[in-house]
């Protein structure tokens, strides 16, 4: 399968329905489940609903969307990352999730940092909007890395949770 991108350590690819086990891993996995929220994905039936209804209509709906990250040594899944056009949100947002196991590493920047050069200068997209929770430290710690700035509190319709709108 071919890779969006690599960077020195990663390699970016499009999800396939082979990563049913991949996906149901990750969405269980606790800070998912704290930060993202519980998606009650258990089965491959529903990873597979996940993927076919997310990520594989998003690359057919965009040309992009959330995407399997994984190492270039040994083509280990260990995260996701990509770009994410919502609906309820002006501008296309990056969202990022790793295993546990492979948190404090670097990865998660260097695949958003290559993912973000990715979506200004092959996508066309100058300005990503990211939004997190407002106690998911890590995530801001990151998108501020990357060079995005907090822009206001949002809530998106629908729900009554706030939100932190980030912006390049």
């Amino acid at each position: 399968m071919p890779h969006i991108l690599e960077t020195a350590r990663l390699r970016l690819r499009e999800f396939t329905l082979s990563d049913t086990n991949f996906i149901i891993e990750l969405v269980n996995s606790p800070g998912w489940l704290q930060f993202i929220g519980d998606k009650n994905i258990k089965t491959a039936e529903q990873a597979t609903a996940y993927l076919e209804n997310g990520p594989l209509e998003s690359y057919r709906q965009n040309g992009f969307g959330l995407s399997l990250v994984e190492r270039r040594e040994d083509g280990e899944a260990i995260g996701m990352c990509g770009i994410i056009k919502r609906d309820s949100l002006e501008n296309p947002d990056i969202g990022f999730a790793f295993l546990p196991g492979y948190y404090r590493n670097g990865y998660a920047y260097e695949i958003a940092s290559a993912t973000l050069d990715y979506a200004q200068n092959q996508l066309a997209l100058h300005k990503i909007a990211p939004i997190t929770l407002p106690t998911n430290l890590r995530s801001i710690k990151l998108l501020e890395k990357l060079g995005l700035s907090f822009v206001k509190t949002i809530i998106l319709p629908g729900s009554k949770e706030k939100l932190l709108l980030y912006s390049n």
